[in-house]
């Protein structure tokens, strides 16, 4: 039988190791744009859009308006905005579709992703890089024992609520007021 307490551990493991890996400057730029931002839009495919939903959901919480590309209310993209992408190789089709599309209206294009030389690179005014193995087996890169790119979707989602927790206390918000942003048709 395998040990859940072993293998919980392993996974604690690489995430530490990991987001201890990514650059705190960048980090703190990518919140300086969603700070200086009027609506933040976020783009992902697959389990990626799972980890970037859920950070839109937490932005909203801080009085953010976040929104996820395709959701049947999102509005207008603009040069007051900010995208997000998440795409751990930087080469998913759909994301870079969006990307481009966001610099034609001007908006500012953040990419969260492991590889630096994508083809999003064209598109993006900032990187954020996980640097974490993708389906690309990038060098330098942080190997996982996980199945493929489980790492990346971890790492972005608790990156999105380390960015939470600092607005929370660069804000200096009560955390008890975010209950009044909480969806309250449960």
């Amino acid at each position: 039988m395998v040990d859940y307490y072993e293998v919980e551990k392993e996974i604690i493991c690489e995430l530490q190791r990991t987001l201890d890996k990514v650059d705190a400057n960048d980090v703190n730029k990518l919140l300086a744009e969603i700070n200086k931002a009027e609506k933040v839009f976020f783009v992902g495919v697959g389990r990626v859009l799972l980890s970037l939903e859920a950070i839109a959901k937490r932005l909203a919480h801080l009085g953010i308006k976040s929104y996820v590309v395709g959701q049947i209310t999102e509005p207008a993209i603009t040069e007051k905005d900010l995208l997000i992408v998440g795409s751990g190789s930087g080469e998913t089709a759909f994301p870079l579709i969006i990307a481009e599309k966001a610099k034609k209206f001007n908006a500012t294009v953040v990419h969260i992703g492991a590889n630096s030389n994508s083809s999003m690179k064209a598109y993006s005014d900032h990187f954020v890089r996980i640097p974490v193995s993708t389906k690309l087996q990038l060098p330098n890169e942080i190997q996982s024992i996980q199945p493929m790119t489980s790492l990346f979707e971890q790492s972005l989602l608790l990156l999105g609520d380390t960015l939470a927790l600092m607005m929370i206390k660069q804000q200096n918000i009560d955390m008890a007021s975010l209950w009044e942003y909480h969806a309250n048709l449960e």
